[in-house]
């Protein structure tokens, strides 16, 4: 894992970073996981629980607010925000974060998920680069939310190989090539409107094969960044993995740029 005294060359290189245990994000945990237990019992958020039941996705479900403040704790803090304050000169305003919850037995299908997404999941994790949505009925990708970073707090305890977050290292510099030439062409004003699929999917290609994909299991305290063009996904539940009846928690926040899509293409 990445040590604080190298995280800056080290998230050039590879794309992600591990914070170690961080008494300001920990103590932030205690407050956000009653929170989070709350959201995954809320009826009204019931629409989350997805591929029978071994996965609650959790879009916007832990009430915080643009700080980070949730449940009374104070705003976000450590040693992670103070690296992306550093690189970025103001951290974003939050949104609600997701409640990502894996549960043993994942994945299973989702609903509406054809066999070969399916066969995707299992293979390479369901890997992707956040933002970059399908849309319409011929589910063609543009760079829909051009998100800052991924920043990820695990908010419970479970064993290394309970699902945890999955990275391909260096992906994020073959990616941000493909993404810029399939730009090129276009007015910087309709980027987000420009068709970058088959950049998209040969992009992914190419990283399967040449970037080490890499586990990032981690505890609650420490915290998980990526760079936002970082190709990442989510493992299978391993035979004889182990957590709580919690399952394994991790809050996700993807605050977008201000810039838009043009920051999001061509900023560092």
């Amino acid at each position: 894992m990445a040590t604080v005294a190298s995280t800056g060359t080290a998230f050039s290189d590879r794309g992600w970073a591990v914070f170690d245990i961080d008494p300001a994000v920990l103590d932030w945990v205690s407050h956000a996981l009653p929170a989070a237990q709350a959201a995954v019992r809320d009826p009204n958020l019931a629409q989350w629980m997805h591929c029978e039941g071994t996965w609650f996705v959790g879009v916007d479900a832990l009430a915080n607010d643009s700080v980070g403040r949730v449940n009374g704790s104070g705003p976000l803090s450590g040693v992670a925000v103070d690296f992306l304050i550093d690189r970025m000169g103001a951290l974003p305003p939050l949104h609600r974060a997701q409640v990502s919850i894996v549960y043993p037995g994942y994945p299973r299908p989702r609903s509406g998920e054809s066999d070969a997404a399916f066969r995707y999941r299992l293979r390479r994790d369901a890997a992707h680069v956040d933002g970059v949505l399908a849309t319409g009925a011929d589910r063609r990708r543009r760079v829909i939310e051009p998100h800052a970073f991924v920043l990820g707090l695990p908010l419970n305890d479970a064993s290394d190989d309970a699902a945890p977050l999955v990275v391909w290292e260096g992906s994020h510099t073959v990616m941000r090539t493909a993404f810029a030439r399939a730009m090129a062409a276009h007015d910087p004003a309709i980027w987000g409107q420009v068709d970058v699929t088959e950049a998209y999917t040969g992009a992914r290609r190419h990283v399967f094969e040449t970037c080490p994909r890499v586990a990032l299991p981690a505890r609650p305290g420490q915290a998980i960044l990526l760079h936002r063009h970082l190709l990442h996904g989510v493992a299978s539940w391993a035979s004889g993995a182990t957590a709580g009846p919690d399952g394994r928690m991790i809050a996700y926040f993807r605050p977008q740029l201000s810039g838009g899509v043009q920051s999001w293409v061509t900023g560092g």
